[in-house]
C-alpha cells in the first residue's frame, strides 16, 4: 500500500464522535457568531485592591461584597443586548469564584461564604442566557507559573478545577483560558499540554468551545490552539473586520482596568457610541462576537455609570441574532509543535535569514530561501520513532507559497507521505497518516518570488 496520502488543506464538517458530540464544530462556532455580543463580569480579590493583578498571597477575608446581587449584573447586561455573561472564575492569582474542593483559596473561605458562581449561573439560566467561564491556567498563588517546575500534580489540580467547574453549574458555551503561551503568562503548551486539556474539557463537555487568549502570538489565518480566534483589545490585538475569515471572540473593558477599582463611579468611561459603531457592528459581520467587561464594585453591584452606558447600547442597538454564515474553516491545530528548537537544517539560505528562525516559535522571524536556490527544502531532526501526521507551513508576509512535498526518514532513506498544494492564506495545514519517524523534510516545489518561512510545525 502506498504510505502517502493527499494533504488535507481544509477539514470541515468535523464531529468529535469520540466524545458523543451531536453538534459539528463548524456548528458550534457559528452558534458562537450568531450570539454577536456579551458582557464581561472580573469580580473577585483584584476589587478590593488596586492593582488587576494581585498579591498572590493576599488575605481571602477582604472580600466581602455586602450588597451581592448577581441578578443586578445579568439584568445590566441584557438590558445592552447581550445573550451571554462571560464570568472570571480564576484570575491569575488564583483566587476561586466557586464552591471548591481544590483549594480554601476561594469565596466559600471569605466573610461572604457564597457560592457566586452558582448564584449567577442560576440567575442567567433564569434570564435565558448563556454561561461562558474565564479561566486562568497562569496561578500565582498556587506556584503554576513560568520558570517554576511543572509537575502532574500541576495539572491534575487544573483538570480537578476543570472538572468542578464543568459538571456542576449546567451547560457551559465557552471557556476561554488565559495566561496560557501568552506574553503575560509565558507558561507554554508543552509546560502544560494544551491537547490534554482540550480534550479533557471535551470530555466533560463536548458542546463547550475552548479558547485561548493568544492573539498576539499566532497569525490570524488559522486556529491555532482554539476553537474560536481570540483577541484581547486591552493587550493591543486587533482584529481585522476586512480580512478576518475565522470564527473570532474580542473582548475589551467598558472602565479603565478590568477589575473595579475606586475613581470608576466617577471615571470617564469607553464611548459606548464608537464601539458600537466601531467595533461591534463591523465585528459582527466579519463573524466575531464582542464582549465588552463590566467590573463589578466591592459592594457586589454594578456602578451606575456602567449601568447607564450598557442600557445606552441597548437603546442604539439591537441584538438581532444570526447575521452571517461563517465559513468552514480547518480543525484547530491542537498538539504540541515537535519541531521547536530541534537541530534542523536547509539548503543555502539569504544572507543571516538561517533555517533555525523557522523553528524558533517566533512568527517575526523567518527563514528565507537563497533565490539562487530553485528547490529549497527545509529539515528538522526528531527523537527516533516519533509519531507525526500534520505539518504547518506558514509564510511571512504575502503569500508567495504554491505547493510542497513532505518526506519523513524512513530506514536511511527519505519517504514522501504528502504532497500539497496551496490555496489562500499564508498558513498551510497539511494533515496525513500518522507515521513514525526520526526526521522531516519539506520540499518547496512551487512558489514565487522570494520563499519566506515564518515557522514550520510538525505535530502529532
Amino acid at each position: 500500500m502506498k504510505r502517502f496520502t493527499l494533504c488535507l488543506l481544509f477539514i470541515t464538517g468535523i464531529v468529535l464522535n469520540a466524545a458523543g458530540q451531536e453538534k459539528s464544530l463548524h456548528q458550534l462556532q457559528q452558534e458562537f457568531v450568531d450570539l454577536r455580543f456579551g458582557m464581561f463580569v472580573h469580580f473577585g480579590l483584584p476589587t478590593f485592591q488596586e492593582a488587576d493583578w494581585t498579591d498572590p498571597d493576599l488575605d481571602p477575608s477582604v472580600f466581602n461584597p455586602v450588597r451581592l446581587d448577581t441578578r443586578q449584573w445579568v439584568a445590566t447586561a441584557k438590558s445592552a443586548g447581550a445573550t451571554f455573561i462571560c464570568v472570571s472564575v480564576k484570575h491569575h492569582a488564583g483566587f476561586c469564584m466557586w464552591d471548591t474542593a481544590t483549594t480554601d483559596y476561594g469565596v466559600m473561605n471569605t466573610p461572604l461564604h457564597r457560592d457566586v458562581l452558582k448564584e449567577l449561573t442560576d440567575a442567567l439560566r433564569e434570564a435565558g442566557m448563556q454561561v461562558m467561564f474565564h479561566f486562568s491556567i497562569l496561578d500565582t498563588h498556587h506556584r503554576i507559573r513560568h520558570t517554576l517546575p511543572f509537575t502532574p500534580e500541576k495539572t491534575a489540580f487544573i483538570k480537578a478545577q476543570l472538572r468542578e467547574l464543568l459538571t456542576g453549574y449546567g451547560p457551559v458555551n465557552t471557556i476561554m483560558f488565559d495566561g496560557w503561551d501568552a506574553p503575560w503568562g509565558r507558561i507554554s503548551y508543552e509546560d502544560v499540554s494544551f491537547q490534554e486539556i482540550y480534550n479533557y474539557v471535551k470530555s466533560l463537555q463536548p458542546d463547550c468551545l475552548v479558547m485561548d487568549l493568544n492573539g498576539s502570538k499566532y497569525p490570524q489565518e488559522a486556529l491555532f490552539y482554539s476553537d474560536i480566534r481570540c483577541y484581547e483589545q486591552g493587550a493591543g490585538e486587533k482584529i481585522s473586520a476586512q480580512t478576518n475569515r475565522l470564527p473570532a471572540m474580542a473582548c475589551y473593558p467598558l472602565q479603565r482596568t478590568w477589575f473595579w477599582k475606586e475613581s470608576f463611579p466617577t471615571d470617564q468611561l469607553k464611548d459606548v457610541d464608537r464601539i458600537v459603531a466601531e467595533n461591534i457592528i463591523p465585528y459582527n459581520n466579519a463573524y466575531c462576537t464582542y464582549i465588552l467587561n463590566a467590573a463589578p464594585n466591592r459592594d457586589g453591584l454594578i456602578d451606575d455609570n456602567a449601568v447607564a452606558a450598557m442600557q445606552r447600547i441597548g437603546r442604539i442597538w439591537k441584538n438581532t441574532g444570526h447575521m452571517v454564515d461563517v465559513p468552514e474553516a480547518p480543525a484547530p491545530i491542537i498538539g504540541i509543535n515537535l519541531a521547536i528548537d530541534r537541530t534542523c537544517d536547509s539548503s543555502w539560505s539569504d544572507d543571516c535569514d538561517l533555517m533555525d528562525l523557522a523553528n524558533d516559535d517566533n512568527f517575526s522571524t523567518a527563514w528565507v530561501s537563497s533565490p539562487a536556490v530553485k528547490e529549497p527544502w527545509w529539515k528538522v531532526e526528531l527523537d527516533k520513532e516519533t509519531p507525526v501526521s500534520m505539518v504547518v507551513v506558514t509564510e511571512r508576509g504575502e503569500p508567495r507559497l504554491n505547493g510542497f512535498v513532505v518526506e519523513v526518514l524512513r530506514g536511511g532513506a527519505w519517504k514522501q507521505v504528502a504532497e500539497a498544494g496551496t490555496a489562500g492564506g499564508r498558513v498551510h495545514i497539511c494533515r496525513f497518516a500518522p507515521v513514525k519517524t526520526g526526521a522531516v523534510r519539506i520540499r518547496f516545489t512551487s512558489y514565487d518570488g522570494l520563499l519566506a518561512i515564518a515557522e514550520i510545525g510538525v505535530y502529532d
